[in-house]
């Protein structure tokens, strides 16, 4: 074993290091300092004070949504790889479209049936 073949490792450690000592260090740099009257550490965005308080919940209805949205979004995620690694079946005369078909109509069912039972409706 030669120490050249270990090289772009020990790089890449340094590299790794150095870029987190370097941020760290422009954040204390350059970041926002507390002063006077204002409270440390409050929250902000864009640089503007918050109005209102972190208190406010958020509806059941939000958080299905999100999970609906996450759940076919993976799913449709799914369908790109597939046609890239099946494309090759497809040219020998192999039908790969039947699974597909079904791996789609499974996901329209599930959408219709969300669309059915109001889970997407924000008020009642």
């Amino acid at each position: 074993m030669i120490l050249s073949d270990f090289l772009p490792i020990f790089i890449q450690i340094v590299l790794a290091i150095g870029m987190g000592v370097g941020i760290l260090v422009a954040s204390h740099i350059f970041g926002q300092r507390a002063t006077r009257g204002k409270i440390k550490d409050s929250p902000y965005e864009c640089g503007m004070s918050s109005e209102v308080s972190g208190t406010n919940r958020y509806s059941v209805k939000f958080y299905v949504t999100a999970m609906l949205f996450i759940l076919f979004d993976i799913d449709v995620v799914f369908l790109i790889p597939w046609v890239l690694t099946h494309r090759e079946l497809s040219f020998a005369g192999v039908s790969v479209l039947g699974p597909m078909l079904f791996f789609t109509f499974v996901l329209a069912a599930g959408l219709i049936y969300e669309l059915k039972s109001g889970a997407l409706e924000w008020e009642k």
